[in-house]
């Protein structure tokens, strides 16, 4: 059996040099990726919050994984539903927050301890959401050091996100590198195991769960899709020219600048130097330079 390290190693090769997976679910039966995966979420504060069943942390057990495994091994393993809670926003909204028994959050752990080890390398590098040592100061180190002279941003959201992921169209993403059926019936079944709220169940046909372990990483690759859209298509077909034309009226007062630095006249040097640092050197209206700017994520 190899260790956890191994596999997540050779995943992250196999991503980055874009090699194909075909024998993915085999690592289901790996007790060490079991292992590393109890010790990456018991300490999580919702290790002890019961999801459909009063199943917690406190009844972990090397036997509670190898029977998980071994219900792997025949493709018995069922997801069962998350109880779904609502959580206040800061805005005064609620958010539905998907609370999933143990065994779940560690099998989807696992999940995503292989997910995130494949695609990872895939992702953009101006994508910065749910990944590991990125987050909102490495976003905002990218706009200190990349986007100078920016002086303005738009700020996009994405409504529900996890909870408006069509599950075709996920399955299919994951199918175009992932060649192992069993795997992608395994997240077919964690996607499609539905929810109970005041106990009452109710089918998931979209989204994935809010609080489910998967979650970001599965958000992830359904977005890089769009990060690959707008970088390979849209940025090409909307950037035009390499700079501004300069601005003619910035054009004109450095002339008259330069002309009364020559001539020694130093008080209306001062007045037109004044002016001219009011003045964008670019023509900020010019037709032929039309830049597409890439995007955070």
């Amino acid at each position: 059996m190899q260790t956890a390290a191994t596999v997540l190693d050779v995943l992250h090769d196999r991503g980055r040099k874009g090699l194909p997976c075909d024998e993915l679910y085999r690592q289901m039966f790996n007790k060490e990726l079991y292992l590393l995966a109890y010790g990456n979420v018991y300490a999580n504060h919702g290790a002890m919050t019961p999801g459909a069943t009063e199943e917690t942390v406190d009844g972990m057990s090397e036997e509670k994984i190898d029977a998980i495994i071994e219900a792997m091994r025949h493709e018995r393993y069922r997801f069962a539903p998350a109880r779904r809670v609502l959580i206040p926003k800061k805005n005064g909204k609620m958010r539905p927050l998907g609370l999933p028994t143990w065994s779940d959050k560690l099998v989807g752990e696992v999940v995503r301890l292989l997910l995130e080890a494949y695609y990872e390398p895939t992702f953009s590098d101006h994508s910065h959401g749910f990944r590991r040592k990125r987050g909102c100061h490495t976003a905002l180190r990218e706009v200190e050091h990349t986007w100078t002279g920016t002086v303005w941003f738009i700020e996009g959201d994405i409504a529900d996100c996890f909870g408006s992921l069509d599950h075709g169209i996920m399955l299919t993403i994951l199918a175009e590198k992932l060649h192992d059926n069993r795997f992608l019936r395994l997240i077919r079944n964690m996607l499609k195991a539905g929810y109970l709220e005041d106990w009452e169940y109710h089918e998931s046909p979209s989204g994935s769960p809010q609080g489910g372990v998967a979650s970001p990483v599965l958000s992830n690759i359904y977005l890089s899709k769009l990060d690959q859209f707008v970088e390979r298509v849209l940025i090409p077909q909307h950037t035009q020219g390499q700079r501004r034309k300069r601005d003619p009226e910035y054009s004109r007062v450095k002339r008259l600048l330069q002309r009364a630095r020559d001539c020694g006249d130093r008080t209306t040097a001062r007045e037109l130097a004044k002016q001219q640092r009011t003045l964008p050197s670019g023509d900020p209206m010019d037709p032929g330079y039309r830049p597409m700017p890439l995007s955070l994520s």
